[in-house]
């Protein structure tokens, strides 16, 4: 059954009751504060002012300032238990039988925040940023691009999840401009390398797990209990320059051309919203070392879809459609691997998947994929691309369809712009 709330939500409304996905936003009145806020329909419901009302009375949060606080840090570190008491004080909040803030005539509108009329901004501080390689799908394309299709993945990516730290001060919140990146290129023959702006700029069709309670340094995290760690999950591209990427690479790994640019979604859905859509993971052959054996894997059947606005068109296309459910490698094995060596996690650390690629070539999530490295350009309403060009923009979204509603995490958008070098 649909939960009702008194607050309108259209039926494709990725913000129903069943969801209420946690952000931070401010207003445009001179000297808004940035604030903790959760979706609801078309509105933001402002949980600072909620708070101050007194109405998160519950035990675990009655007396904490979590809400006044310029981002969520301090509300995901609290735990599973605090974020289901205050799941289940909203839902009821929010209900349309519970006249407690629907009758309040002066705290209504102070509360309740037309989405068009506030700045989201970056949910959580991230202190860390980890980037995995978690479809097979993807790895094997890239390996067949790459090395060819005798053995297009490497031995170890079976047994353990494979990942690269990368760089939090240029992850940026959906909307944000990406500058194309400068850097060095492949030689041609026997001439000096390639330096100018990336020839190969590329999306990464990704989701993000933001992480909630952390460990102790030297200790690690069980698999079966990693979920209580996780606190939800956004929408992530992370930009690629393949040029730069080739170049760099061996034998350190990704650097520039990756670091210039990744952008998320400003909705963490939680993974209690996400439950109704949770699904089994793929069976895992060989069967992982004993700490990434889970009691039950899963995955979650969300729906993932990326769309290209080339520059000068007015009009949109769709250019992938892929789901969370491909990916080889759960969250809560990226994260118990993560902790097995004693890494010690923190709140608002943010774990990238990897490109989420289906089996199919309409589920691919790059152009690196899409268009085979460039050999067989992508038709997009009368122009073409391999790769991405100055003033196109790309944009995902992401779904859970219920039966009669969706849980969903709105968009994940960014136009690329000149050098301007």
């Amino acid at each position: 059954m649909v939960l009702k709330s008194f607050v309108e939500v259209e039926p494709e409304s990725h913000f129903p009751l069943e969801n209420l996905p946690y952000g931070v936003f401010k207003t445009d009145e001179p000297g808004s504060l940035p604030r903790p806020g959760v979706a609801i329909g078309n509105y933001v419901l402002d949980l600072s002012a909620i708070a101050s009302a007194g109405l998160l009375n519950g035990p675990l949060l009655s007396n904490s300032d979590c809400f006044n606080q310029p981002n969520l840090n301090k509300f995901v570190g609290l735990g599973r238990p605090a974020w289901k008491e205050a799941r289940a004080t909203l839902q009821k909040l929010l209900s349309a039988t519970e006249p407690t803030l629907r009758d309040n005539a002066d705290l209504r509108p102070l509360a309740l925040l037309p989405m068009d009329k506030v700045q989201m901004l970056l949910p959580v501080a991230i202190g860390d940023y980890t980037d995995f390689f978690s479809s097979m799908h993807h790895a094997k394309n890239c390996g067949t691009i790459f090395r060819g299709p005798e053995n297009p993945v490497n031995r170890n990516w079976f047994h353990l999840p494979i990942a690269y730290h990368g760089r939090t001060s240029s992850i940026v919140i959906s909307g944000t401009d990406i500058i194309r990146p400068r850097g060095q290129g492949p030689p041609t023959g026997n001439a000096a390398p390639y330096f100018g702006p990336s020839r190969k700029l590329d999306f990464e069709l990704e989701m993000a797990a933001v992480v909630g309670p952390g460990n102790e340094l030297g200790m690690m995290v069980d698999v079966n209990e990693a979920a209580n760690h996780i606190f939800g999950l956004v929408l992530m591209n992370d930009w690629s320059a393949r040029d730069i990427q080739a170049w760099e690479y061996v034998p350190l790994g990704p650097f520039l051309g990756k670091s210039f640019g990744t952008t998320i979604s400003p909705w963490i859905v939680t993974l209690d919203a996400l439950e109704p859509f949770a699904c089994e993971a793929p069976k895992q052959n060989p069967s992982p070392s004993s700490y990434l054996v889970e009691k039950t894997s899963r995955n979650y059947d969300i729906s993932l879809e990326v769309l290209i606005k080339p520059s000068g068109q007015a009009d949109s296309c769709v250019v992938t459609r892929s789901n969370f459910n491909h990916l080889y490698w759960t969250i809560t094995q990226q994260l118990a691997h993560h902790t097995i060596n004693g890494c010690n996690l923190r709140p608002g650390d943010l774990f990238g998947t990897g490109t989420i690629s289906g089996p199919e070539p309409e589920s691919y999530g790059c152009l690196l994929e899409l268009t085979w490295n460039g050999q067989k350009p992508l038709s997009l309403g009368g122009t073409t691309r391999t790769f991405l060009e100055d003033g196109d923009e790309v944009t995902f979204y992401g779904y859970c369809q219920g039966n009669g509603y969706k849980v969903g995490f709105g968009s994940c958008s960014g136009k690329i712009v000149p050098s301007p070098l």
